[in-house]
């Protein structure tokens, strides 16, 4: 049976592979997975997964957003799938093709999360980007528009804020993964917040979330896994 603490994904968003590699010690036994993404990456690279892999038994969702023509993606997602990542992430864009080809290059090995809209994007944010009005002003519209792509396309869940995962369940089954950013406890949240469309980690699951990246509440804590361990109970209290 899933643990509360299965549902945690801490976000490895350090500048340096020695603070990654701490936390990665540090909280081995307190979470699900260990999210890898592009800053750390690009310092680290397949090294720091491996490190992740040996150190505990967590698995890694790699979380680089590709973005590009479908051959690049298809390619990339081919050599992802060597890795041994439980998860991979690619932006839900303008073509179907993309996801489709990123699918196709995982051959199974990984499940493929597409991107919908960004958790630190506001409505403000889409209209100054160009989009129809009806799309900026309902943003639970966007993010299921494109979380059906995703569906459609083969990948195996999508990143969407804790706000949508009650419609993408209902819509496209409870088997079509939701992973839920912008996850802050209520004993932890502040007026400076970058995220638009923050919740509670009880919230997430009780609608349905699959798995929470929850970083700054766990990181900055003076101990942060006595606070990885209260948020577990908080799931726990839910499922």
């Amino acid at each position: 049976m899933k643990q509360g603490k299965d549902f945690i994904i801490f976000p490895l968003d350090v500048p340096t592979g020695d603070d990654a590699r701490h936390y990665v010690e540090l909280l081995a036994e307190s979470v699900g997975l260990f999210k890898v993404g592009l800053e750390l990456f690009v310092r680290s690279g397949p090294d720091i997964i491996e490190f992740i892999h040996k150190k505990s038994a967590a698995r890694v969702f790699l979380d680089l957003k590709l973005h590009d023509i479908p051959a690049t993606v298809g390619r990339a997602m081919a050599r992802i799938s060597d890795l041994g990542v439980a998860f991979a992430t690619v932006h839900v864009g303008e073509t179907r093709r993309m996801l489709e080809a990123a699918v196709e290059g995982s051959s199974g090995k990984v499940g493929i999360l597409g991107v919908t809209v960004l958790t630190s994007v506001s409505a403000a944010d889409l209209k100054t980007s160009g989009y129809r009005e009806d799309l900026y002003n309902d943003m639970p519209r966007t993010v299921m528009q494109r979380a059906k792509i995703a569906h459609e396309t083969g990948c195996a869940g999508v990143i969407c804020s804790g706000l949508e995962v009650r419609q993408i369940k209902e819509n496209l089954g409870k088997e079509f993964l939701a992973v839920t950013p912008g996850i802050r406890p209520a004993w932890t949240v502040t007026a400076k917040e970058d995220q638009q469309r923050i919740t509670t980690p009880a919230r997430a699951v009780a609608a349905g979330a699959d798995y929470l990246v929850i970083g700054r509440p766990i990181r900055d804590a003076e101990n942060s896994r006595q606070a990885a361990a209260r948020i577990a109970a908080e799931i726990e209290d839910v499922l």
